[in-house]
């Protein structure tokens, strides 16, 4: 949901409001620069369509169209309009953020699409979370190997699935702690996109489509788990200061209506942390464990999750990855980072330490775009072990 937000300021250049108008709604009259806080805010109930840039290389980059809703009572509006009225950096920031639902579609450059719609909710001043999505798409992708064994040529796998993720927190006796269940549903079909990649095509068409047939595998991943988290950041959207720890467990079994039986277990912390008034850093950590007895599917298997790596490169049951951030204020308005991670992908936990690591490096700007809601909007250049990869970031990369 943070990347669709992260257009906005597209968005607002083809309104259709008069000049005049166009001031009012997208001009801080406090500091007199291009802010969309007011925009948002007059359009809570309505429908907002945002335009989306994909630049994954994975899927050859991409373009698509979201639709937002933001939901705001009117005491939320109250405390925000409020919050604007004083001359600080991010004025709205520490307030709840609003719930947001949406809506949307994309196709990439190597001819994968996807459609779906999702919601993210905060109930009764914060103390319930809710996260839901559900999508169906035809993605293509090319798998390079798995732990530290890789293909001598990628193979392009098309994957057509139909997904549902969902899950909600409750927050405990008024702290920071919050623990829930989540539950995660996948259908996919998998088979190669172009068979004659493995055949080298030199098999007859009518060959190559029945070995296509026999490759393609149809599958269900059902799991249900709990959740746990420790969040104690100052912004949802773009955190400056603050901690958040989450931690999944997932059973995946027929119970549940899954083909294939596995746990998963998920752990990330996020620690924000300011420096001096203008410098700040930030560190991420996550670790993914898939406990499985066969070989699962490809969008089932965990994976290196860095800036300038694209999407599965690298995969493996046992994966952590790391990055530090380091940010500098110029004004109230521009900041800009440097950043640095170091990623492992192994086939089981205990060959992590002997796992090659796998670095990305880069930099990038923010802007904040809504000082309402502490919002920020960027781009990231990032270096990986192939290639350089942009990308255009709302709020924090992470």
């Amino acid at each position: 949901m943070k990347k669709a937000l992260s257009v906005l300021a597209i968005a607002a250049t083809v309104s259709s409001h008069s000049v005049s108008a166009q001031e009012s709604l997208f001009i801080d009259p406090l500091d007199g620069f291009f802010d969309a806080s007011t925009f948002l805010a007059e359009n809570a109930y309505g429908f907002l369509p945002v335009p989306v840039i994909i630049t994954d290389p994975a899927v050859d980059g991409g373009l698509g169209m979201m639709g937002l809703f933001f939901h705001e009572d009117e005491e939320e509006k109250e405390a925000r309009l409020k919050a604007m009225q004083s001359m600080e950096e991010n004025a709205g920031m520490h307030l709840l953020p609003p719930s947001v639902s949406i809506v949307g579609g994309a196709y990439t450059g190597n001819n994968s699409y996807f459609t779906g719609a999702g919601h993210l909710g905060f109930f009764k001043q914060g103390s319930i979370r809710y996260f839901g999505f559900a999508g169906y798409g035809d993605i293509n992708i090319d798998f390079f190997g798995f732990g530290d064994v890789e293909l001598p040529k990628p193979i392009e796998i098309n994957t057509t699935a139909g997904a549902l993720w969902q899950n909600v927190k409750f927050q405990i006796a008024g702290s920071r702690f919050y623990a829930g269940v989540v539950q995660r549903f996948i259908s996919a079909e998998i088979s190669p996109a172009n068979i004659s990649d493995l055949t080298g095509g030199i098999l007859p068409p009518e060959f190559e489509d029945e070995l296509t047939r026999l490759l393609t595998i149809s599958t269900k991943t059902s799991g249900v788990g709990i959740t746990a988290e420790y969040d104690t950041r100052d912004n949802f959207f773009s955190p400056s200061a603050g901690i958040r720890y989450q931690f999944n467990h997932l059973w995946y079994d027929d119970t549940f209506g899954s083909d294939i039986e596995y746990q998963l277990t998920e752990l990330s912390g996020l620690h924000y942390l300011p420096i001096t008034e203008k410098w700040r850093s930030g560190f991420r950590v996550e670790v993914n464990y898939a406990n499985a007895d066969q070989f699962l599917p490809t969008y089932a298997t965990p994976a290196i999750k860095l800036r300038g790596i694209p999407a599965q490169r690298y995969q493996g049951n046992a994966v952590v990855n790391t990055e530090l951030e380091i940010v500098y204020k110029i004004n109230n308005r521009f900041d800009v980072n440097v950043f640095g991670g170091v990623g492992y992908a192994a086939n089981e936990w205990g060959e992590l330490s002997d796992a090659k690591s796998r670095v990305a490096k880069g930099a990038g700007f923010r802007y904040l775009i809504a000082r309402r809601y502490g919002f920020k909007m960027g781009v990231d250049v990032a270096k990986g072990p192939e290639e350089s990869v942009f990308y255009i970031q709302a709020g924090s990369a992470w």
